[in-house]
């Protein structure tokens, strides 16, 4: 007997660890917006705009275990803030950046810096579509709209809110599912 399994989509979230205390309800909502729309997140898995989103994520109405996935630095699962279900210690400082894109269908920026600045080069150069909260501060604001090389014709679709930013990463994950198998 054949099973019809439709996987959920992965939406990175990726943002400042030190953020302003502006960007914090936005990433929340980020969170709930995206595991109430059928996502499931997966962040570094420690503070700032991860554990924001992380929280956002636990309060949402679809939320079930299993939605929050935390990639971490270290290998310390204990690390990870409060609100992650499924914790992947990794080791590899930095390079956990490349697993956290390789798994994630969108990744959704939220301010950051260098080390978000690695996730989405990371995530331009495998294709993946990026959402880029335009909120006025990080990388995400200063790219928002931009292409950053020539290997894509698209650009980091930005948004104005944690609202759009779902709805973008819908339509672009949408736009994948047929050569996908979602």
């Amino acid at each position: 007997m054949q099973q019809n399994h439709t996987r959920r989509p992965i939406a990175a979230v990726v943002g400042a660890t030190s953020p302003s205390q502006e960007l914090i309800p936005q990433a929340e909502a980020l969170g709930t917006g995206l595991v109430d729309a059928g996502f499931r997140i997966a962040t570094g898995g420690l503070g700032g705009v991860m554990e924001a989103a992380s929280r956002g994520a636990r309060g949402a109405l679809r939320w079930t275990e299993g939605s929050i996935i935390g990639v971490l630095p270290g290998l310390v699962s204990t690390d990870a803030n409060p609100y992650v279900d499924i914790v992947i210690p990794t080791g590899m400082n930095y390079a956990r950046n490349t697993i956290l894109v390789a798994m994630a269908d969108v990744v959704v920026a939220v301010g950051g810096g260098s080390g978000t600045l690695s996730e989405l080069a990371l995530a331009w150069q495998h294709g993946k579509p990026i959402v880029a909260l335009d909120l006025g501060e990080g990388w995400s604001s200063r790219l928002a709209g931009e292409r950053l090389d020539q290997r894509r014709d698209d650009l980091l679709h930005p948004a104005r809110s944690a609202g759009e930013a779902v709805q973008l990463a819908q339509r672009l994950v949408g736009s994948r599912e047929g050569s996908r198998g979602f």
